[in-house]
C-alpha cells in the first residue's frame, strides 16, 4: 500500500475489504454508535496525553494514530453506506468553510496572542 492516497482510493479499500472480509456492512446506525465509541477512545488518549488526566495502565498500550484511523474507518463505512463521497464532500465543506471564515480567524484578537 502506498504512503499517498485519495479518500476515493480510501472509499474503494474498505468497500472491497468489508465485502472480502467484513460480509457486509454494519447497519447505519450500529456503525453511528461503533463511530461514537472509537471517538471517545481517540478522546480518551488525547486526554491523557495533552491533558490533566494520567494514563490507566490499560490506556497504555493505545495509539493515537491508530485510535485517529478507526475513527476514520468508520467514518468511511457510514459514507459508503449512504452514498456520500467524501471527496465531493471534503471539497465543498473546504470551499464553505473559505468563504464564511476567511476574514474571520484573522480578525479574531484571541488568536492573536
Amino acid at each position: 500500500m502506498s504512503n499517498s492516497i485519495t479518500l476515493e482510493d480510501a472509499q474503494k479499500q474498505v468497500d472491497e475489504w468489508i465485502r472480502t472480509y467484513g460480509v457486509k456492512y454494519f447497519g447505519e446506525l450500529t456503525n453511528m454508535a461503533i463511530l461514537t465509541e472509537e471517538v471517545g477512545e481517540l478522546a480518551r488518549i488525547i486526554a491523557r496525553t495533552y491533558g490533566e488526566q494520567s494514563f490507566k495502565e490499560s490506556d497504555k498500550k493505545s495509539n493515537l494514530a491508530d485510535e485517529m484511523a478507526d475513527v476514520l474507518w468508520v467514518l468511511i463505512c457510514l459514507a459508503n453506506q449512504t452514498g456520500v463521497n467524501l471527496t465531493e464532500a471534503f471539497e465543498k465543506n473546504m470551499q464553505k468553510k473559505t468563504e464564511r471564515d476567511k476574514t474571520r480567524h484573522l480578525e479574531n484578537d484571541k488568536l492573536k496572542q
